[in-house]
């Protein structure tokens, strides 16, 4: 979970919040957690999709249940992960953004920092530390971050964000973006953070494929997946941001963020020999095919 922004504008065809153009309805989608219907909205100029009227009552939100896999999204296991990480198939996932990243800067360096934006559980701030991979830290201000702290895995709270900005290498927000109701301006927050030529690398949906039916897209889950975004759509919010956009080669490790995906998604959660044998790139082919995440720009502090 990540800091409270205001809500969205209340006017029937509200401005995009990217670009600022009119947008217009985009359906409707029922949210299971909520048991309530809730209206999209989209941006014809930019693609920026987004919840009209979105849920804002994060402590309900990001409860206990959210993050033992009861809540709003039940596919995340947050609390497994933090206690079993070497049996979690997340595993998987954070040793492909480690290896991601080292090929989108130039190599492994113990002592680049490194901070996980919305970190969560802070599970891949340990795997870098552990890994030697990083000098890494994490920010959230959800429940289970003071239990990742507890822990001894290093969770900074909002109030100690100034003093340290300008003095991170690379900044990561996995699966963070779409649960902003004002992507800029956290986009803005995250940009503060590194020096100059720093690299964010996110990763969120690509809602291209969708862009006509986003009312059918899996990935919207109302209550928490409230701004969905296109490649062109991110490259323009992080333009606004102050960040210059690049839609790099991934290069190693985006096969294993891939396969992590997909074995989420058929509701797996715990590596088995047989996962562990799995060859990434058989899974990774097909699913890219499908979600196209490849397609999503990262971002340079200039």
């Amino acid at each position: 979970m990540i800091g409270r922004l205001p809500g969205l504008p209340s006017e029937p065809q509200p401005h995009c919040r990217i670009c600022g153009a009119t947008t217009r309805q985009a359906g409707t989608v029922h949210g299971r957690y909520s048991r309530r219907d809730y209206r999209l909205a989209r941006c014809p100029a930019c693609g920026y999709g987004f919840v009209l009227d979105p849920w804002l009552d994060y402590a309900a939100i990001y409860d206990e249940r959210y993050y033992a896999g009861e809540g709003a999204d039940p596919l995340v296991d947050y609390r497994f992960e933090l206690e079993h990480p070497e049996r979690s198939i997340r595993r998987y996932e954070w040793e492909g953004i480690a290896q991601l990243v080292e090929h989108l800067t130039g190599g492994r360096d113990s002592g680049r920092r490194w901070l996980d934006y919305g970190c969560g559980n802070g599970c891949l701030v340990r795997h870098l530390r552990e890994s030697a991979r990083a000098d890494a830290c994490g920010f959230d201000e959800g429940a289970i971050a003071r239990e990742a702290e507890a822990r001894g895995i290093p969770v900074l709270e909002a109030h100690q964000l100034p003093d340290l900005a300008g003095s991170f290498d690379v900044v990561t927000a996995i699966e963070v973006i779409e649960h902003t109701v004002d992507p800029v301006a956290e986009l803005r927050r995250m940009g503060t953070m590194l020096r100059p030529g720093g690299l964010l690398y996110l990763t969120t949906g690509n809602a291209q494929p969708y862009a006509d039916r986003l009312a059918r897209w899996r990935y919207v889950i109302p209550e928490i997946h409230i701004s969905l975004f296109e490649p062109r759509t991110l490259e323009r919010a992080l333009i606004e941001a102050g960040l210059r956009p690049e839609r790099a080669a991934l290069g190693p490790g985006f096969d294993q963020v891939l396969k992590f995906k997909v074995l989420k998604s058929l509701r797996l959660r715990r590596r088995s020999p047989l996962t562990d044998l799995l060859p990434a790139r058989l899974v990774a082919v097909p699913a890219e095919r499908v979600a196209r995440l490849s397609e999503h720009p990262v971002g340079w502090a200039p």
